[in-house]
């Protein structure tokens, strides 16, 4: 598990995202992509990193093309393509370390999120690799899942590239039409709040259904 200062790290950056994107593209340039796809990419293909700003960073990149700062097509691309390649790589290492994970306990891999993210592959069948790519954590353990699952790969990239295609072209595209309206870009964190406040949301309402079926 990470530590506690670079979680505190990773909320600074979540929080004052647009400060940060801005200051780096300014330094960096179209440099920037490599950044955007690296953070996607690990968010959505390593198990191990689902703390990862996602939801927030795509809003902000999309902000970032509306300004002029960067390529909107460019932004676009290699994200999706970063979306796409990091869940496709997660299904494989799901395929390949197979059922046996469920009984193990690893000093890097949170448990916990791994049943949560099972259950909801369980309840909700393949549309659950659309469908958590909206929904913070479960987004980085659900292509996992299907892996030891061992859904067939066709249906999984499928499933996949429609997944990748809504939540990248949806968040992208609010934060290049809207990030840059004066109202929004003068709170922009209060925006960002709200984002991942809604993207937390399928989490609350699941967790508040299991604790009344239990009860």
């Amino acid at each position: 598990m990470p530590d506690a200062s670079l979680i505190a790290q990773l909320c600074s950056f979540v929080v004052h995202i647009d400060q940060h994107l801005f200051a780096l593209v300014t330094e960096y340039g179209a440099w920037l992509h490599l950044f955007l796809f690296v953070i996607v990419f690990c968010e959505t293909g390593l198990v191990v990193t689902p703390f990862l700003p996602g939801d927030s960073l795509l809003f902000a990149t999309g902000a970032l093309a509306g300004a002029g700062l960067l390529s909107y097509p460019l932004s676009m691309a290699i994200l999706l393509a970063a979306a796409v390649l990091g869940d496709a790589v997660n299904y494989e290492i799901g395929r390949h370390v197979g059922p046996g994970i469920f009984r193990r306990e690893t000093r890097f891999l949170n448990k916990a999120h791994l049943l949560r993210a099972h259950a909801f592959y369980e309840r909700h069948g393949g549309k659950a690799i659309i469908l958590a790519r909206f929904v913070p954590i479960v987004r980085t353990f659900a292509p996992f899942v299907a892996g030891v699952a061992l859904m067939h790969p066709a249906r999984f990239l499928s499933f996949n590239i429609v997944g990748a295609l809504l939540w990248v072209a949806g968040l992208v595209s609010a934060g290049y039409f809207l990030g840059n309206i004066p109202a929004v870009k003068n709170n922009f964190s209060l925006v960002v709040y709200g984002i991942i406040s809604v993207s937390l949301l399928p989490v609350v309402v699941e967790f508040l259904r299991a604790k009344l079926r239990n009860n």
